[in-house]
């Protein structure tokens, strides 16, 4: 059910992004600090939009990478805890 939610997703995302390439086929300058391009709108939008969404990407990837190793930390001293406490409940 997953794999087919994704596909159909991901399916109806290139059918929007080729209806919005094809609405606006107006050529359009982009200037980069290195480079003058010429593209149509629809086209330079979706590149955007694609730069957006990685640049997002990347950043949550490294926020949960952050979280997964402070999860690692405070498993590691819930473990030490428990040893302690469950060596002096012996010891009492």
């Amino acid at each position: 059910m997953s794999r087919f939610l994704i596909i159909t997703v991901v399916v109806l995302v290139g059918l929007l992004a080729l209806f919005l390439s094809a609405m606006n086929s107006t050529q359009v300058e982009i200037e980069l600090a290195f480079a003058r391009l010429r593209s149509p709108l629809g086209v330079a939008l979706i590149v955007a939009f694609t730069l957006g969404l990685l640049g997002g990407l990347f950043w949550q990837a490294k926020w949960i990478a952050q979280l997964l190793n402070e999860r690692g930390r405070l498993r590691r001293a819930l473990r030490l805890a428990e040893s302690k406490a469950r060596r002096e409940s012996e010891a009492a």
